[in-house]
């Protein structure tokens, strides 16, 4: 049953569209006004939002914005008067679903509200981030509902059923192998080999070898001869991760294998034809690294036809509660430990911590808090990051916007904090101790740390 929020100040026009959804077998939630409306919608699992335009306290853009915040792909319909098309059109634009025009015929408002609830179904199957989908590609679930993991989640669609090449950048730790495979599994190779291979990790005197194979005799050591990655991932897919890492010289054969589809094997005097779609990724700038000739650039321009840029954990934070979610699910179960919760402190923690290491840093930092905690709610205790990250967060915590004042007050509130939660540590708790260390009164100890929060 979908549930759909209805925002409307005119109680007789509420009652109408309650008793109207609720006779089609939807679950309706009422707000008279724009505040309680954000509240509602911030309340409860909204599957649509039915918004007047003009409410008092907050306007319908002021809920249209917050639903897109909340939930990116919810469907908003805009009711309005007859005088306000402009207002309407402009909703549109902000990223409505459609508008309706006061007063209006139920059918055709029913008619509205089935096809939105329709498109955001089917935009949600496609979207690599239902479970069902991530299950039957044999796939990690793609986790996020953060606008740019959306728009990620859109290219690779885009790109997977086609035969171009396909560059995935960004940090350690986003996943650029889970969306290589993401890629594969939607395209039209997925019944042929899914072949990854990390140019970091081999030696550069092995890679060529690897990726190309080698003849019986081809050099000390070869007494057989070896197919390569790009022979055993023929018709179907090579995952090239940290190709930036690729010595020069086998970047050129590489960049041959691309433009020909012809590889040679070393020792070997033949071409051998290969049919292989490239997935490259790199944490490195390379177009940088072209310009500094430290990458072939011609190479490069080959790679860089679909680039795809994931974003850092950082940058991406409101997908931090559901990744938790999703790591605790896991380990709960791959531990055999009771299922756990997160308690808000030791959520916030995480949430403003600047994870360097992404996703993969935040999967074992969970998976760590599940070994540590005996009860079933994991606290800021069973949170282990490094001190100097957590202290890097707090400074990434300063407003950028006010007055120097302001940001003056909050630096200092972190720094002092930071120092009191030292000088703690240090004396084991004992506040006489660190008041002492910190060469301050007891009592002015007190109070900052009631102040700032210390204890709890």
């Amino acid at each position: 049953m979908e549930t759909i929020l209805v925002i409307e100040d005119k109680e007789s026009m509420a009652e109408m569209l309650k008793q109207t959804l609720e006779s089609e077998g939807y679950k309706v939630i009422c707000a008279r006004d724009g505040r309680e409306g954000i509240k509602r919608l911030k309340e409860n699992r909204i599957d649509l939002v039915l918004t007047d335009l003009r409410l008092p306290e907050k306007s319908g853009i002021d809920i249209l914005k917050v639903s897109k915040e909340e939930n990116q792909i919810m469907p908003v319909i805009v009711m309005t008067a007859y005088g306000s098309i402009e207002e309407a059109v402009a909703a549109m634009k902000s990223g409505a679903f459609d508008f309706i025009t006061k007063p209006f015929d139920t059918d055709h408002l029913l008619m509205l509200i089935k096809r939105a609830l329709e498109t955001q179904r089917l935009f949600t199957e496609n979207i690599l981030l239902k479970e069902e989908v991530a299950l039957k590609l044999g796939l990690p679930r793609i986790i996020g509902k953060s606008e740019q993991i959306v728009n990620v989640a859109q290219m690779v669609q885009k790109v997977a059923p086609t035969k171009t090449t396909v560059l995935l950048l960004g940090e350690s730790g986003t996943g650029k192998e889970l969306f290589a495979r993401a890629i594969y599994n939607l395209s039209h190779r997925k019944n042929y080999p899914f072949v990854p291979i990390n140019c970091a990790a081999i030696p550069r005197g092995l890679l060529e070898s690897e990726l190309f194979g080698h003849e019986k005799g081809a050099f000390t050591g070869a007494d057989t001869k070896k197919l390569g990655k790009f022979e055993l991932a023929d018709k179907g897919t090579i995952f090239l991760d940290e190709i930036g890492d690729m010595d020069l010289t086998l970047q050129s054969k590489l960049l041959r294998a691309i433009e020909e589809g012809e590889i040679e094997r070393v020792g070997g005097i033949k071409g051998i034809q290969v049919d292989v779609r490239i997935v490259a990724a790199s944490n490195k700038d390379l177009e940088k690294e072209a310009e500094d000739k430290h990458f072939r650039e011609d190479l490069f321009y080959r790679l860089n036809v679909f680039p795809i840029r994931i974003p850092p954990l950082r940058d991406r934070k409101e997908d931090i509660p559901l990744l938790v979610e999703y790591f605790m699910n896991k380990y709960c179960t791959d531990i055999k430990t009771s299922l756990k919760s997160i308690s808000k402190e030791a959520l916030d923690v995480l949430m403003h911590y600047p994870w360097k290491g992404n996703v993969r840093e935040l999967e074992n930092t969970v998976e760590r808090a599940i070994i540590l905690c005996d009860g079933d709610v994991i606290t800021p205790e069973h949170i282990v990051l490094r001190q100097q990250s957590t202290l890097e967060s707090a400074m990434r915590s300063l407003p950028m916007e006010g007055t120097l004042e302001d940001v003056s007050k909050e630096a200092l509130r972190i720094a002092e904090s930071q120092r009191i939660m030292k000088a703690l540590k240090t004396t084991k708790g004992n506040k006489s101790k660190a008041a002492e260390i910190l060469q301050v009164s007891y009592k002015t100890l007190l109070t900052k740390i009631k102040e700032y929060g210390i204890e709890a």
